[in-house]
């Protein structure tokens, strides 16, 4: 199977998954608890691990400026337990998903293969050097479809989400460059919008960008030359090829069925409108 299976798998997939930072449910669960703000994000998606200090979270979420982590951790662990936090995200991610898909397709029988099909590629991964994909291939299944489906494409998003830092790492790029490369390979997000998400300050950006150019990979206008599109390429490369363990479990003729299957419930998330500029 070609590694570029592990990038449509992940680009049809993640909407399933990526509604949970943007939809209101998450943002109401989380408050009810006395996490408010984007304190919501970083802990909902760090409590999988525990109640980890900042350092921790800065190093596995790895493109957020520090400053804004540390204005979430340790202080949401103060006000909510992880546990806690989890079963607000489940619960949020459940009337997410009933709203946007609708009770016949939660219900479906096609809902029932896709969870187990995802459940088997996630099973297919391995832990070793994946420290988001290992805590939450920790926790309990849950015990609809349409929640295991959600989980396991969780499962499925960190792990590639590990070997990707892993490949930024192996080629040098640190977290504010990993932005700044991202943004200037023209991948349809503007340099502006992941500065503002990941709130980096503007002197830190700038030094991002002349560390980029000194080593001949940006130019002038913030695109990359030659030199950075190859050494992107090669992280994006890294990447898919990591990702492959959960695709090479499930077989192509699966995974192409699960894609197909997915998709319909993917763009019917898009179309809800749920999605949007954010931290994910």
């Amino acid at each position: 199977m070609s590694p570029t299976l592990a990038r449509k798998m992940w680009r049809t997939l993640e909407p399933y998954h990526g509604m949970i930072y943007f939809t209101p449910h998450a943002t109401r669960a989380y408050a009810v608890l006395g996490v408010t703000g984007r304190a919501g994000y970083f802990a909902s998606r760090a409590a999988a691990m525990g109640p980890v200090p900042a350092e921790v979270v800065i190093a596995t979420f790895y493109n957020f400026w520090p400053g804004l982590v540390r204005s979430a951790i340790p202080g949401a662990w103060d006000v909510a337990a992880p546990a806690a936090l989890l079963d607000a995200r489940l619960q949020a991610a459940d009337a997410a998903l009933r709203e946007a898909l609708g009770d016949d397709a939660v219900a479906s029988d096609d809902m029932v293969w896709a969870a187990g099909a995802a459940r088997r590629a996630a099973e297919g991964c391995t832990a070793e050097g994946r420290p988001l994909y290992a805590a939450h291939a920790g926790l309990p299944w849950p015990g609809e479809p349409h929640l295991e489906l959600w989980q396991a494409v969780t499962l499925l998003r960190e792990f590639r989400g590990d070997g990707h830092i892993a490949a930024l790492v192996l080629e040098g790029i640190d977290a504010c460059e990993s932005l700044v490369t991202h943004g200037a390979a023209g991948e349809g997000v503007a340099l502006g919008v992941l500065q503002s998400s990941r709130a980096w300050p503007d002197d830190e950006w700038d030094a991002a960008r002349g560390r980029l150019r000194d080593r001949g990979w940006l130019d002038d206008a913030d695109a990359l030359t030659p030199a950075g599109a190859e050494a992107r390429h090669r992280v994006e490369q890294r990447t898919d090829e990591a990702a492959m363990a959960p695709w090479r479990r499930l077989g192509e003729a699966d995974a192409d069925r699960l894609r197909a299957t997915v998709r319909v419930w993917s763009k019917s998330i898009v179309a809800s409108g749920v999605l949007g500029g954010g931290l994910g």
